[in-house]
């Protein structure tokens, strides 16, 4: 499509950005020399407007012309007020003067609602009305809001990140956590739809790990006539703590991308924070400030380590302390105030119980604000 216009604009809440918004947005990219996109957030709102701006940037970073700005409007929306009007049109306008082409006046306006008509008229720029009977994309963000996942196919990888539900499976050594984890992960993928893609965070402890010890065997052999070396040989400074707790969350925002409405984690930062304990006797703040800096955790399911042998597999030293370490856990989680649920039983059971409290998780909804009306 050729440019038809010289500067476009593209208003919105964008609470949250979704398929339709993006239908507006690249048709204005298209027929536009320049465009810029204003996100107007109240602050009554959950999705706060720095997530929002990013996710839209993120979304055209390939359309140099396109630019993204945001501002706060605590304004009520009243269509009939022409005071109201004036408010909600000043901060539009003083949005676009941040943009990089600020001096290109408007001369088209890219919306799919009523008020499409008086916002042109205000600008003295053409008024592109799109797709008003939602037909095109069937998809609105009050229904977002409502139920993401039964639109999670109208959403952005970014959007879908921080709507996931992210579900922590952790407990001491040998406990089960990455059985009941990965067995959560795919009972929720069997139920289809934006189920399917449920994602599974593993634990990058256990393969830090696998790496320290397979270097420290290497180094032994090379050297000749040592012992080769044991899990119990290994040191743990406070930077691998730092580095677990980082990496963790870092593999878990990446899967968050790209999967489902809930996430499925086999530990995370918090976790590591009693690792760290177990390992060298404090908690540094570093790895404090880590798991304070996680996205909300929606539900935290402790195996209990009471009805599963130790299985030593090489890699774990610390069967006597499974019960301390339970039993810091359940402190850990108690302080912390976040949903959480104790697991115990066999396989089955412990499976049905996470999928219990995953059910009621998801009864609960997203629970976002109205936007202010």
């Amino acid at each position: 499509m050729s440019a038809s216009f010289g500067h476009g604009l593209v208003i919105g809440k964008f609470y949250p950005p979704h398929a339709g918004h993006h239908f507006l947005v690249r048709t204005a990219a298209d027929s536009c020399r320049r465009v810029t996109v204003v996100v107007m957030a109240a602050d009554v709102e959950s999705i706060p407007l720095a997530e929002r701006v990013a996710w839209l940037r993120e979304a055209y970073t390939d359309r140099p012309h396109v630019t993204v700005a945001g501002i706060v409007d605590n304004i009520e929306v009243d269509y009939d007020s022409d005071d109201a009007w004036a408010g909600h049109v000043a901060l539009m306008r003083e949005a676009v003067a941040t943009a990089a082409h600020a001096a290109t006046p408007i001369d088209a306006v890219f919306t799919s609602e009523p008020y499409g008509a008086e916002l042109a008229r205000r600008f003295g720029a053409a008024d592109v009305r799109l797709d008003a009977a939602r037909e095109t994309f069937a998809v609105s963000a009050t229904a977002v809001r409502g139920d993401p996942a039964a639109r999670w196919d109208a959403l952005e990888p970014p959007v879908r990140a921080w709507f996931a539900r992210r579900v922590v499976v952790l407990g001491a050594e040998s406990t089960g956590t990455t059985t009941l984890s990965r067995d959560l992960a795919q009972a929720l993928r069997t139920r289809g739809g934006p189920h399917a893609l449920t994602g599974w965070v593993p634990e990058y402890g256990r393969e830090l790990t696998v790496a320290k010890l397979a270097v420290a065997r290497a180094l032994a052999a090379r050297r000749g006539g040592l012992p080769e070396p044991t899990v119990f040989d290994l040191e743990w400074s406070d930077a691998d703590f730092e580095n677990v707790a980082a990496r963790q969350t870092a593999d878990e925002d990446r899967a968050a991308r790209a999967g489902g409405p809930v996430l499925v984690c086999d530990t995370d930062a918090l976790a590591t924070t009693v690792w760290q304990e177990r390992y060298v006797g404090r908690t540094t703040e570093a790895v404090h400030l880590l798991a304070d800096a996680m996205p909300p955790r929606a539900l935290y399911l402790l195996t209990d380590h009471a009805d599963v042998p130790f299985h030593d597999d090489g890699l774990r030293d610390g069967e006597e302390l499974r019960p301390w370490m339970t039993e810091r856990f359940r402190k850990v989680l108690a302080d912390r105030g976040v949903p959480w649920q104790e697991v115990r039983g066999d396989r089955a059971t412990r499976l049905r119980r996470a999928l219990e409290a995953v059910d009621r998780m998801l009864e609960r909804g997203w629970q976002l604000a109205a936007p202010l009306g």
